[in-house]
């Protein structure tokens, strides 16, 4: 987070074009670790029935900066601070947290604390009895890339949940950074709106992020029931069902936004529009997380930074394609073409919701204890 402020300083007082790529890219890369570990912090720190509630708040903040983003860059752009005080901010608000995370953030990685309990106890006894298998672990820079790296790279190219749930999430959350571009299309070029007001709708993306929160939230009567009958051990499986609901919103929003884009369609239309993708994109991301998290537990950590790792490239990929892509093929057809990949994801967690529990069995991060 520190080196993440440093970084944005860097970017707002570059001269040239250079010299942001190499800042941006820097602070992307240290950026990176608070999404990557706090999806397993959450799992660290709460039982698997009330994980979702957090989940869910995490969500929201993850999904919903992007959604605020360009409103807050755009206005500070046409003021007289100019561009380079979004860096500033945001250099000034990552301070911030860090500072608070330092002084009250506790460390809740389970081996870790029992290790730490391990040699207080022998502290105080004078016993050797005490000891975890944590201690044995050495963080060092061969480790570090055989490891802490690798790890996620081979869960996401050999384990089938990983690889299935990451592209899923990874492709709504291409689609959320996809508007970034479409959106000063469609409000910008198209209708003619000056700048501050074409980022306007991304309100309306936050509106469905915000709503998505009660479909997630009335699941959750339902999962701790399931987790009771279950002994209390997380089930992935019984966290999917509401993203069919958000599949199906995706879909409705991005074939509805793509074929009422463009005038004489009254501007409310498109705006809509949004909200259902971004109550989609929200219902479908959070409960990919969860069921990475409640998959994987111990390595949950990885599962996430595979996720991480494969929706940034997505992330950065889409933004670059969608002006020739909506150029080209026109609002609507591009659109539809989403539309239709969105659809063709659609069974996804039916697929999971059938054999999960087999390819668990079958994981080798994943063990499922026979009952």
């Amino acid at each position: 987070m520190f080196c993440l402020g440093l970084f944005s300083i860097g970017t707002a007082t570059s001269k040239t074009a250079t010299a942001i790529f190499v800042t941006r890219f820097f602070g992307g890369l240290f950026g990176s670790a608070p999404v990557s570990n706090v999806s397993a912090a959450l799992g660290d720190l709460w039982a698997p029935k009330a994980r979702g509630t957090a989940v869910t708040f995490y969500a929201v903040c993850v999904t919903g900066g992007p959604t605020l983003g360009p409103v807050i860059g755009s206005s500070l752009t046409v003021s007289y601070l100019g561009w380079r005080w979004t860096e500033y901010i945001e250099a000034i608000w990552v301070f911030m947290i860090a500072v608070i995370g330092f002084f009250a953030l506790p460390e809740l990685y389970a081996p870790v604390l029992l290790k730490r309990k391990a040699i207080r106890l022998r502290k105080e006894t004078g016993t050797q009895a005490y000891w975890h298998p944590h201690e044995d672990v050495k963080l060092d820079f061969k480790s570090i890339v055989t490891q802490q790296i690798s790890r996620p790279i081979r869960m996401l190219t050999t384990e089938p949940m990983v690889i299935c749930i990451t592209f899923y999430a990874s492709f709504v959350y291409g689609i959320l950074y996809l508007t970034l571009e479409v959106f000063p299309i469609v409000f910008g070029e198209i209708r003619g709106w000056k700048l501050v007001i074409s980022t306007l709708p991304f309100l309306a993306l936050l509106v469905g992020v915000l709503c998505a929160m009660a479909i997630n939230l009335t699941n959750q009567p339902r999962y701790m029931r399931i987790v009771d009958e279950n002994g209390g051990k997380p089930v992935p499986e019984a966290r999917l069902p509401p993203m069919l609901i958000g599949g199906v919103l995706m879909v409705i929003g991005l074939f509805w936004f793509g074929w009422t884009a463009n005038p004489p369609h009254h501007w409310i239309l498109p705006v809509i529009a949004c909200a259902f993708i971004g109550a989609g994109f929200n219902v479908i991301f959070q409960q990919c997380i969860n069921f990475l998290v409640d998959t994987y537990t111990l390595y949950a950590a990885s599962a996430v930074s595979a996720n991480t790792f494969l929706r940034s490239l997505l992330a950065c990929g889409f933004p670059l394609v969608a002006r020739p892509m909506f150029h080209n093929l026109g609002v609507g057809p591009a659109m539809s073409i989403l539309g239709a990949v969105a659809c063709l994801a659609l069974p996804v967690p039916l697929l999971f919701m059938k054999y999960g529990l087999r390819l668990r069995k079958m994981s080798k991060f994943a063990p499922v204890e026979d009952t």
